[in-house]
């Protein structure tokens, strides 16, 4: 049972890489001049995708170590990475919901969104390294 939440994670945080590849196709053309095909919709679901899976994830963490362990926020940096991860999980689900419903030429939003989420990836490549030490020390 304590498997589920790290496998879901280390997919979610594929499906966030792959998110990030489709948004990398639209930056290349808007930003470099090279033509490329953006997937704009594909981009959008796999994007909506995988913040609700973080979120989900941090709920499910929170309640998974509540009814193992009887206690919650006790993996230390991995209970706090995932709680600085909400307000970017929220940024960038909410610009890109307003770029999806409000289509028109924009510079610094696709920036502001692109820069939310790639540390968003970061934040989630580090609760992958903190998660692994938590299975070590708790699990294993």
């Amino acid at each position: 049972m304590l498997w589920f939440h790290p496998v879901l994670m280390g997919i979610t945080n594929l499906i966030g890489f792959y998110a990030a590849y489709l948004g990398m196709e639209r930056f290349l053309s808007q930003h470099m001049g090279l033509r490329t095909q953006f997937l704009w919709k594909r981009h959008v679901f796999v994007g909506w995708t995988a913040m609700i899976l973080w979120l989900g994830g941090m709920l499910g963490g929170l309640a998974m170590a509540r009814y193992v362990w009887q206690v919650s926020f006790v993996t230390g940096d991995h209970y706090e990475t995932a709680f600085a991860m909400v307000p970017f999980i929220l940024f960038g689900a909410a610009t890109g919901f307003y770029m999806d419903r409000k289509k028109a030429r924009r510079k610094l939003l696709p920036l502001m969104h692109a820069v939310c989420n790639l540390v968003l990836l970061s934040m989630a490549l580090y609760q992958f390294s903190t998660g692994w030490q938590v299975i070590k020390d708790f699990v294993l």
